[in-house]
């Protein structure tokens, strides 16, 4: 099992987690029994091939996909992800949580504060709803004025860099304050100066506290992770 080499606790782990896809009549396993340790505050770089299965296990992490019946389990913070349909996966995925993608995926008719907004309006209703959405909405602002955005507020996608949008998708994957941010090729749309500034941008969410698990083929991005893993063949090897 790929472990980190400090002392700090585990928060996120996969344990002999197998992904097989269906097509047609045929299986297509991706994942062969991962195994993955991440330690609290420590951003980890997964290293691997297009089409490894770098983000199918990024999604097993986050809950967006479920490993096969019988194909190994994710914890976080010691307690079994429950892949059931249910309210505790929904929480699991909003607030312990955020997502970073390659193509950004910003609602293209959403200013850019409404999209930064998005997950702290989930399940916001009633009285302790409106704390949470006013909450949101300051922490929101904080972060897209700490990203260079704050004349960008009321811009929509399609009138915005690359750069930009990717860090409007940084501002809405922390406005719930995840306890772990899962990047998957944060910089694989972008050229490597726009690339290094979003990498500069992380860096400092990462010295400010927060665990990091990121996704890349490429080895130069990787070494700006504190550790490094590879996918192959389905698992998971140390790298350094």
């Amino acid at each position: 099992m790929a472990e980190p080499t400090s002392g700090a606790r585990t928060i996120l782990e996969a344990r002999s987690v197998r992904r097989t896809y269906a097509f047609g009549t045929i299986g297509v396993p991706v994942l062969l029994g991962a195994d993955l340790v991440v330690a609290e505050g420590e951003w980890l770089a997964i290293l691997g091939s297009s089409g490894s299965g770098k983000s199918t296990l990024l999604h097993l992490l986050g809950g967006l996909d479920r490993p096969d019946p019988d194909g190994g389990e994710v914890r976080f913070a010691g307690q079994r992800v429950a892949f059931g349909r249910g309210g505790a996966l929904d929480t699991y995925r909003n607030r312990d949580i955020g997502f970073v993608f390659q193509f950004y995926h910003l609602l293209p008719e959403l200013t850019v504060l409404e999209n930064a907004l998005l997950p702290s309006l989930v399940g916001a209703w009633g009285p302790l709803g409106q704390e949470r959405r006013k909450a949101g909405r300051a922490l929101a602002l904080s972060l897209l004025a700490e990203f260079g955005l704050s004349h960008r507020l009321t811009h929509r996608p399609a009138q915005l860099s690359g750069g930009e949008r990717q860090r409007v998708a940084i501002a809405r994957a922390l406005v719930n304050s995840p306890r772990v941010l899962l990047a998957d090729e944060p910089t694989g749309n972008l050229d490597t100066h726009t690339g290094a500034g979003i990498l500069d941008l992380l860096a400092a969410r990462h010295a400010a506290g927060l665990t990091l698990v990121m996704v890349t083929h490429d080895p130069e991005v990787a070494r700006r992770a504190s550790r490094v893993v590879r996918l192959d063949d389905g698992r998971i090897v140390a790298d350094r």
